[in-house]
Formats: structure tokens, C-alpha cells, sequence
């Protein structure tokens, strides 16, 4: 399976999803019109590597500055998607959200979703600045 890599544009994030790693990872803004048209190829990317993952450690790294509300549902049925995965035991999946230490707002959103998922491993990540590498 080959790996999935969007470049960031203004108003949507750098993808990469990293097969041979089992890594996915999400970093900028997400904004964009239509969500639905923009995130159908990384979710058909990820029912496609969840059915050939079984088994493995999935890790999830999400550094988001800003997004919208349509794009809070897209990355809570990412989430959805990711901790029936980690069901079960079919795979261990840990998520970092990454959040500027400052924003108060990115930590409310990621304790958010931690509240509603059971199965993966969820951190939540404060960081100095946006500049700062993901581990």
C-alpha cells in the first residue's frame, strides 16, 4: 500500500499517513468549503489501511491551529473511525493533539474528543509554539 501525502494548503492541512510506519499525521488549518469532496480520499486511504492493519500500533499525531465546525465532525469520525479500530485489541492506536499552550479553545476541543472515545490511547500535548517539530 502506498503512503497518502497532502500538502498544506491555506485553508486545509499537511496530510501524511505513512504506511510502513503506521503513522498518520495532521498539521495546520482545516477550514476548507467542503469537507465532505476534501476528506474523501484520506478516508478512503484509512478503511482501506484499517482492513489491512489488523493488528499493528497505530499512532496519530494532530497539530491543528484552527478549524471549523464541519471540520470538528471529519476528524470526530476520524476518531471514530480509529478507536473502533483499536477495539476488540484489533489494533493498539494512541492519538497526541497537539495544542498551543496558549489556546484554550485547542485544549477544550481535544479534551472533547477524548471524552467520547473508549478504546485508543488519547494525550493531549501542549506546545510553545506553532514552529515547534511534532516527535
Amino acid at each position: 500500500m502506498e503512503d497518502f501525502v497532502l500538502a498544506a494548503t491555506q485553508s486545509s492541512p499537511e496530510i501524511q499517513f505513512f504506511y510502513a510506519k503506521n503513522q498518520l499525521n495532521f498539521r495546520g488549518k482545516s477550514y476548507i468549503e467542503n469537507t465532505a469532496h476534501f476528506y474523501e480520499p484520506v478516508f478512503a486511504w484509512l478503511t482501506e489501511y484499517l482492513a489491512q492493519a489488523v493488528g499493528q500500533t497505530i499512532e496519530v499525531r494532530l497539530f491543528i491551529v484552527y478549524f471549523n465546525s464541519s471540520s470538528f465532525k471529519v476528524f470526530m469520525n476520524l476518531f471514530d473511525m480509529l478507536d473502533d479500530a483499536a477495539e476488540n485489541g484489533k489494533n493498539s492506536v494512541t492519538v497526541h493533539w497537539f495544542y498551543d499552550a496558549d489556546d484554550d479553545m485547542s485544549q477544550e476541543y481535544g479534551e472533547e474528543f477524548k471524552e467520547d472515545l473508549q478504546h485508543l490511547t488519547f494525550h493531549l500535548v501542549p506546545m510553545i509554539t506553532e514552529g515547534d517539530a511534532l516527535p
